[in-house]
């Protein structure tokens, strides 16, 4: 078992479900703590791929997503999921990219200059609506789009649910990783993202609700061994400290 967190093979799509796959990749370095990452594939009824929070770009793995079909779309879901993306643009211009505004700004803001083709904000794109649903989490200097795809009942988040195996990582990071709350097997959300999130409470529990409603059979997550199976039940538990915050807002 690896000790760097990652899910090997790494940088090859793997399939979930029928038009879901994942590309395991990594670990990323944060505050010199190794972290697994992980890109989500999805299908859409045209063909082509919509590709969430890309990872690391290789000619290899650009060959393995042609095969499965034309990459129509790049997707930067949130804050800190975008340093990928202008190599996946110079290498696919053709794809269209999509991020929030948050994201460019914070972009511009490191020197790195995105080229988006449409802004994600509160409607989906014609692109995939009707196939991807999706709503908005957000915190101070915070946003991620969390997006359901409807043909696989998959949900698809980004870091307001984590849950990495401490058993995978470097006893340092392992126990970061347990005092963070976002240990799995069951995993939550990390300390530092709900103190982000809490500024914008009733909002957050809102859309979290229209998750839940939505009984997604599996959730899919940046950084861990997301839920394959039994995904709404697991979910309501990782994301209970937000629904018990409002009491009178927590009947699903």
């Amino acid at each position: 078992m690896p000790q760097d967190g990652t899910y090997p093979p790494l940088d090859v799509p793997k399939p979930v479900a029928e038009g879901v796959w994942v590309v395991d990749s990594g670990p990323q370095h944060i505050l010199g703590q190794p972290l697994p990452v992980r890109m989500t594939v999805l299908r859409l009824a045209d063909g082509g791929l919509w590709l969430h929070s890309p990872t690391r770009y290789s000619g290899p793995l650009a060959q393995a997503l042609r095969a499965l079909g034309p990459v129509r779309h790049l997707v930067s879901p949130g804050t800190a999921h975008w340093v990928h993306l202008p190599g996946w643009q110079q290498a696919m211009p053709e794809a269209r990219l999509w991020a929030p505004a948050e994201v460019v700004a914070r972009a511009a803001g490191q020197g790195v200059t995105l080229h988006p083709h449409g802004t994600l904000d509160a409607a989906p794109p014609s692109d995939w609506a009707g196939q991807i649903a999706h709503e908005v989490l957000r915190g101070r200097g915070f946003v991620e789009f969390a997006f359901h795809h409807a043909a696989s009942r998959t949900l698809v988040l980004t870091d307001t649910v984590q849950a990495m195996e401490p058993a995978r990582l470097p006893l340092v990071t392992g126990w970061l990783v347990r005092l963070l709350g976002a240990a799995g097997p069951a995993g939550g959300t990390p300390r530092h993202v709900r103190l982000l999130m809490r500024r914008h409470a009733a909002a957050n529990c809102e859309a979290v609700q229209r998750l839940l409603a939505l009984a997604p059979e599996r959730v899919i997550f940046a950084h861990g061994a997301f839920f394959a199976e039994d995904g709404a039940a697991r979910l309501r538990r990782a994301w209970g400290w937000m629904l018990k915050s409002l009491p009178d807002q927590a009947g699903i």
